[in-house]
């Protein structure tokens, strides 16, 4: 199974809550961890590893913390990943510095790299933004105008709720060469 690390998890809400939120100014580690439930030394972490990948700006004093580096139209998902991340593979084969056994012989090697590739490429044109957008669907549940989160904490503003459904769109629309799934049916 494919799946995002909570530090990429992590890393992706942060970055969307401030793409949401960016007309309030900075908003400090501290703030979004406590307004998402995540544990603040490890969100503060991934946080300064995007501001070294100089996709947010760290800002210091008392209006301090961090805001996007760029216009979030032109930061992708996958930058994001990336930087929290390191590379992406889905097998262990894509990785030049491990040696397999099986390369020889192994028949599944060139699609799931293709498959890989594909993951990248659809994560490389979904953007901050596309994924700020996705509050504003339909399908998402809106906040309550009083009540669990109170008013904007420093100008960072309210938790953004959403199912990641732009992404969850977009991954749904990958094919792989040669067919679509057959609900199951393999080798009949």
């Amino acid at each position: 199974m494919l799946k995002l690390t909570k530090k990429a998890d992590y890393g992706l809400i942060a970055v969307r809550h401030l793409a949401e939120h960016a007309d309030l100014g900075a908003c400090s580690a501290k703030d979004l961890a406590e307004m998402y439930g995540i544990p603040q030394e490890a969100l503060a972490k991934i946080l300064q590893r995007l501001v070294r990948s100089k996709l947010l700006i760290s800002r210091q004093g008392t209006d301090g913390g961090y805001v996007l580096a760029r216009d979030p139209r032109t930061i992708s998902a996958l930058e994001v990943i990336r930087a929290i991340e390191g590379p992406l593979f889905i097998t262990s084969c894509n990785s030049s510095t491990k040696a397999c056994n099986q390369s020889s012989k192994c028949t599944v090697r060139e699609p799931l790299q293709k498959v890989s590739r594909t993951i990248e490429e659809v994560l490389g044109r979904l953007t901050v933004w596309e994924l700020r957008e996705s509050a504003d669907s339909s399908d998402t549940p809106h906040l309550p105008k009083e009540g669990k989160y109170g008013p904007p904490v420093h100008g960072c503003g309210p938790p953004v709720q959403s199912g990641g459904q732009s992404l969850e769109r977009e991954l749904v629309k990958i094919e792989v060469s040669g067919g679509r799934f057959d609900g199951g049916r393999y080798g009949k």
